[in-house]
């Protein structure tokens, strides 16, 4: 059956509190088995090391375009702001990799940027954000990850703040599996909703956030945040109580801001 965001504006507290119990452990018929990962987010895995753990990951080490950076500094410019053109997104899938919640979407739409068409391919989440504002973290960030016909890539990033409670997040960690594994989407995302209505952002030149860091990634990270409730990040955090990667020298980079 399919759940629409709009319904899940009908939760209740108890509800909630059931919500974030099923994120936390949902049913084991839905999973799916992923093959691991060798990296994490501390130890001998974590950021330190990613670029000692395989060959391909050197620019995770040595590369000068690495993200994520402090957006401090940005300098107005009179540039066209990326255009998204998301559609709402009918199926897909909802993965835990052991190191995010992931949304992979099909006929998401697209994304123009100084020309250039970028498909959606997923979404994803961090806790907490990865991209700060004068030193500022907030409890989350949403990535939406754009690919375009020649490998390159443009992500968009959304910053979360406590506050009002999201509802496009509700139908998301409903579905979410608590442990390593899949689930089937069995709603429609307004992927356009987790836009703020206000559309400055910043962009930059960067890389993945996550081994192995390439550095094919134009971002663009808009300037006001949206709101998610305190038992919504409180629901991602008892999956991901540290998801991000350190924030990265800017080295010879600058960082522009545009107006939506």
């Amino acid at each position: 059956m399919t759940v629409s965001i709009r319904a899940s504006l009908m939760l209740s507290a108890l509800a909630m509190a059931a919500l974030t119990a099923a994120f936390v452990d949902p049913p084991a018929a839905d999973e799916a088995p992923i093959h691991p990962k060798h990296w994490a987010y501390g130890g001998e895995g974590g950021p330190a090391h990613w670029g000692e753990l395989a060959p391909e990951n050197g620019p995770c080490a040595s590369g000068a375009q690495q993200s994520p950076i402090d957006l401090a500094g940005a300098m107005s410019a009179s540039i066209v702001a990326p255009q998204p053109h998301w559609q709402p997104a009918h199926g897909g899938m909802v993965i835990n990799n052991s190191h995010t919640i992931q949304v992979d979407v099909s006929n998401g739409g697209s994304l123009s940027l100084d020309g250039q068409d970028y498909a959606l391919k997923q979404f994803h989440f961090h806790h907490p954000s990865e991209h700060t504002i004068d030193g500022k973290h907030f409890p989350l960030e949403v990535h939406f990850v754009h690919a375009s016909g020649n490998g390159d890539l443009a992500v968009v990033g959304v910053l979360f703040a406590e506050g009002a409670s999201n509802p496009d997040l509700d139908a998301i960690w409903a579905t979410a599996p608590g442990r390593e594994g899949k689930a089937a989407v069995a709603f429609d995302i307004d992927l356009a909703k987790f836009l703020p209505a206000k559309h400055d952002a910043f962009r930059y030149e960067g890389s993945l956030t996550t081994p192995p860091c390439s550095e094919t990634v134009h971002w663009t990270v808009m300037a006001s945040p949206q709101t998610a409730s305190a038992s919504q990040i409180a629901a991602f955090s008892a999956l991901f109580p540290q998801n991000a990667r350190p924030v990265q020298p800017l080295n010879r980079r600058y960082v522009l801001k545009t107006s939506g």
